[in-house]
């Protein structure tokens, strides 16, 4: 069994900062030709100008996503840096708080078209792609055209009003999963998601300086008690997008050190 994902081309999105951006490092790190995606244009020129001088393997692209334009540039991009395209991984995603009593409160919309929509249209985009060089390539019965994985969060099982609008997004996303999963695999394309807890990226480390109890509560409901790495979401990535799930999918894999099966709903949670 291969985890190995040496030689494909993947394309991540959220990629100028935390968890996506560790996910695109470590896809570099595997052998993987990997392409930033980000509307974050001052990041990605620092994050990922380096690479692209050094291996080749690296390249940048700026745009809103939420565009079709630029879900479309996206694509050309990357075809004509890498030739194909075998792995998506929908890793841009937006949390903001919801004031679930007020009617002004464009949160819930915000979050829908940023975490839901522009992950679905992207993915529609790419998977046809994937479906025309598998036709062009003539693969085997039982290859696999590409992978798609999409970045969910514990926030779909759990229940705080004030993360409302990040908790509906992210559900409808693991049922996106689901569902793209079942319409996608007579073409041999393989959709699932990570659902995961608190991960240390900028944005938590900011919270728990505001927040000094933060990372004990954390870590007092998690039954591994620690925080995870980024890495960690990587890691859960490259598998499934490797051969070493060419059976899996459908599936919302949960990296949260057992959070899920604790975590009181009345507790902090990032």
């Amino acid at each position: 069994m291969s985890f190995s994902i040496a030689g494909k081309t993947a394309i991540v999105t959220g990629a100028a900062n935390g968890v996506g951006l560790a996910i695109a490092r470590h896809f570099i790190a595997q052998g993987a030709n990997v392409v930033f995606a980000d509307r974050d244009e001052a990041r990605l020129k620092d994050e990922v100008g380096q690479l692209e001088d050094e291996d080749g393997q690296a390249r940048a692209f700026n745009g809103d996503l939420r565009e079709k334009l630029s879900q479309a540039n996206l694509l050309s991009a990357t075809i004509d840096a890498f030739d194909r395209v075998d792995i998506l991984v929908n890793a841009s995603r937006q949390v903001l708080p919801t004031d679930p009593m007020d009617p002004a409160d464009a949160s819930v919309e915000t979050m829908l078209n940023q975490n839901l929509m522009a992950s679905l249209r992207l993915s529609q985009v790419i998977a046809k792609r994937m479906i025309k060089q598998a036709e062009q390539e003539e693969i085997e019965d039982g290859d696999i055209a590409g992978t798609i994985v999409n970045l969910s969060s514990i926030a779909a099982r759990r229940t705080r009003p004030g993360l409302m609008g990040f908790s509906i997004a992210t559900a409808a996303m693991d049922q996106m999963t689901r569902t793209m999963a079942v319409a996608l695999a007579p073409q041999r394309i393989r959709v699932n998601a990570i659902a995961f807890g608190s991960v240390m990226s900028a944005s938590l480390k900011d919270a728990i300086k505001e927040d000094s109890n933060m990372r004990d509560t954390i870590i007092e409901n998690t039954p591994l008690g620690r925080i995870a790495g980024p890495n960690e979401v990587a890691d859960a990535a490259q598998f499934l997008c490797s051969e070493g799930a060419g059976f899996v999918t459908g599936q919302i894999m949960t990296v949260d050190g057992g959070r899920t099966l604790l975590d009181p709903v009345e507790r902090a949670a990032h």
